[in-house]
This record gives structure tokens, sequence and C-alpha cells, in this order.
């Protein structure tokens, strides 16, 4: 348990993620993240029939906590709105999915976002493992054993920038650090505005949670008092776990359904906002140059 008040806490979601879980929480080490100030980290378990074991989460250090969220929703809405309630920050962290690799230097910018504004919204990019989107590699073998050989060939546990070698942009954040981001898989914010603007939409109950993430983004976005701040040079990794949106084919994935229930929960479908004007905080990593304009 975390014996000092924490600076962040983290809540990550897991479903059947026990390879993947791995390499998450090694990206969020104290060593492997650089820091000294304390932090949280809990480890959701959103209902898995392979479910993550306490001692696997727990020997990454004395701030991570294992919990096993009981419910049979194929969403994650629920269990991100129950840990939250319970964290110990006043500014946390969500992964709504857990297979996402971080870079080094994300929970650093997150810890200056908090120093430097009032109501920071800080988020990354994110990217797919491998040369192309996943939903485009499936169809040309890509798998967990493709990935795991090109994983173990980076190097990225001695120098998690590596993993920029080895990616591309998720279609979320085709448009590069300097564009417009739709939304983000690794994002702070201060809990009291996450508790306000109403968590997590638990109306959202397609598997993966549907458009959830994206609804969340451009709520906290557009909230008055929030700073938008993208973090220049850092990134979540999605590793290849069989995600519903992320490895399916183009013509199996499940946008039309998603958009579907978006309209049935706000009377109008999801579209793009292009209005937002972030402030861009951190340094660009010469590996992650290339990304600067999509």
């Amino acid at each position: 348990m975390v014996s000092a008040t924490p600076l962040i806490s983290i809540v990550v979601i897991f479903h059947d993620m026990v390879r993947e879980a791995e390499r998450t929480l090694l990206s969020l080490s104290a060593a492997y993240q650089s820091v000294d100030f304390p932090y949280q980290v809990m480890a959701v378990d959103n209902g898995s029939a392979q479910p993550l074991s306490e001692a696997r989460v727990r020997r990454f250090g004395p701030q991570f906590e294992h919990h096993f969220f009981a419910t049979s929703s194929p969403s994650p809405c629920a269990a991100v709105n129950w840990a939250v309630e319970r964290v110990a920050a006043d500014h946390v962290a969500v992964l709504v999915d857990g297979a996402r690799i971080l870079s080094p230097g994300v929970l650093n910018l997150f810890a200056a976002s908090i120093r430097g504004f009032d109501c920071p919204f800080s988020y990354t990019l994110g990217f797919h493992l491998g040369d192309e989107l996943q939903n485009l590699s499936v169809a040309e073998g890509y798998d967990q054993a493709v990935e795991d050989a090109l994983l173990d060939e980076a190097g990225w546990e001695d120098d998690g920038y590596r993993l920029f070698r080895i990616a591309c942009l998720a279609a979320s954040s085709e448009a590069g650090y300097f564009g417009t981001v739709q939304e983000s898989n690794c994002f702070l914010v201060p809990r009291t505005l996450f508790t306000s603007l109403g968590g997590f939409n638990e109306a959202f109950q397609s598997p993966g949670g549907g458009l959830v993430n994206l609804d969340f983004f451009q709520r906290a976005n557009r909230h008055p008092a929030t700073t938008p701040i993208a973090l220049l040079g850092e990134g979540s990794f999605h590793q290849f776990h069989g995600g519903v949106a992320t490895n399916v084919p183009m013509s199996d994935h499940p946008w039309a359904r998603y958009q579907a229930e978006y309209q049935a929960i706000y009377g109008s479908p999801w579209e793009k906002d292009e209005g937002v004007e972030a402030v861009w905080l951190g340094r660009l990593h010469p590996l992650a140059r290339r990304f600067v304009l999509g």
C-alpha cells in the first residue's frame, strides 16, 4: 500500500491481459520512469476469466496495488469509476486499456503539469506496435508471437524511447504531435474534475467501452477550467491482445455499432473536435521526431 500521500494515482484496467500486463506495469515502475515522488498504481482486473494475480502486480514495487472488479459487463466504465473513487491522490491518470506500454518520461511530465497548471488535462499520443496499424497488420500475420520478437529485439526495457523505432501512430493520433488528437489512452486529470464530469459514462456498455474514451476526452477538453496539455516526445504503445477494435481487420471494425451506441446515449453522432488548443509540454526525443506531423 501507499505510505506517503501520492502526487499521482494511476488507474490501469486489465481484462484477460496477463501477457500484456507484465510490460505495462514495468513501464509504470519507478526505475523505468525515473521518478522520485510518491505515486500509486491501482491495477484493476475487470472481471477476467484469467485474472492477474496479486503477486504478479505487487512485484513491481510497493506503490502497486491489485484489485479485482467483479462484473459480467464487457465495458470498463464501471471499473474505472470505482477505482477513481478510491484513489489516494488529488490527480488521477487513467489507462482504460491495460495493454499500453508507456514511454519513460510520462510520469515526470504529468508531475510537471500538476505543478505548472491549476487544472491540467494532460495526455499522451497513442501508438501501435509494428510498422502499421494492427487492424492492417493482423491480416499479414502480425500476432503476439511476432510482437514478442519485435519487443525483445528492440531492447525497450533498457531505453523505452526505442519503442518509437518499432511503432506507428494510432488512428486517433494520426495527425502527430502538433495535430489534433481525438482520444488518449493515458491521460491525467484532477480527481475533482473527473468527478464533476460524472466520470466515464456507464451507459457505454459495448465491449471495451465503445466510444467512452473519446467521449470523456472531448468533455474534459471542453471544460472551461481545463488546460489541455499534450506531452511531447512521449506516448502509449498498444500491444496486440485480440482487442475488439484495435486487433480486428478494418472490415470487421465495430465503429458503426459504437456510433449507434453513442447516438442512442446523446441523441447525435460523435464528431471530431478540431478546436482544441493544447499546450505542449516536454521535449521531442530524437526517436520521436518523425511523428511531429503524422
